[in-house]
Parts: structure tokens; C-alpha cells; sequence
């Protein structure tokens, strides 16, 4: 059996234009009707950092300064162990775009992002990047 699925993604974030406060950005993907972070698998010989620019560009439409790395997420999908690497990431520009994979993205108050994520472990990455803003 070969190894895990190899993935990557990135907690993205931003200070309110308005309020300075924090939002947090959730994608939400139609295939499942659920709201995760921005990730996805990586490609052949691309790093988990660059897969997860790419993913948090594909999803978002934004552009992304990583930070600090986030816990990495382990499950299993269809029978087949998955890890996903994670950074905390500050939006660097961008607009959302609706397509097949993500069809909308909401910038929301971490308590917001928190009720509106789908799986728990999600919620335990955004609680990693709320451990980590002193240093972000």
C-alpha cells in the first residue's frame, strides 16, 4: 500500500478594513456542502508550502503570506490515511471567483468561523492560529 494522500492548506486570515479586527476565511465546497480552510492535495514533486499557496489561490482567489506552521491534520479518507500541513496565512490581495470546487468563501469573527466549520478538526487549526497571533 503506498503512503498517505499528501496534502496542504493554510488557516487565512486578515484585519478587517473597517474594524481592524480579525476575520477569518472559510471555503465552502458544494461536493460536500461543507466550510473547511482553503486545502487540497499536492501535486507530483510540489512542496506543502507551494501546494498550499496554490490551493489558497485556486479556492480564494487570494494570494497569501504564510506564517507560522499550523498542527498537521491527520485522518482517513475512503479507507486511506491523509495528512494535511498547514500554515497560518495573511491574505495578501485578491477576489473570490465562484467555480466547481469552492462556490462561496466567507470572511467571518473567529467565534463565527468557529460555529460555521464542518469538522472539529478544523476547529482545532483555528484555535492554533488564535495560540499563535502575539508572534503573527
Amino acid at each position: 500500500m503506498s503512503g498517505p494522500v499528501r496534502a496542504a492548506g493554510c488557516v487565512l486570515w486578515r484585519r478587517s478594513e473597517y474594524s481592524g479586527e480579525l476575520e477569518i476565511c472559510l471555503v465552502h465546497r458544494p461536493r460536500y456542502d461543507d466550510w473547511s480552510h482553503p486545502k487540497g492535495k499536492l501535486k507530483r514533486g510540489e512542496s506543502a508550502l507551494d501546494g498550499a499557496r496554490r490551493e489558497v489561490l485556486e479556492e480564494t482567489g487570494h494570494d497569501c503570506a504564510p506564517g507560522a506552521e499550523l498542527p498537521t491534520v491527520r485522518y482517513v479518507v475512503n479507507g486511506r490515511p491523509k495528512e494535511v500541513v498547514y500554515w497560518a496565512a495573511e491574505t495578501t490581495g485578491g477576489a473570490f471567483v465562484p467555480n466547481a470546487e469552492v462556490d462561496r468563501v466567507n470572511w467571518l469573527s473567529p467565534a463565527a468561523a468557529r460555529a460555521r466549520l464542518t469538522q472539529p478538526r478544523d476547529r482545532d487549526l483555528l484555535d492554533a492560529l488564535l495560540a499563535g497571533l502575539p508572534s503573527i
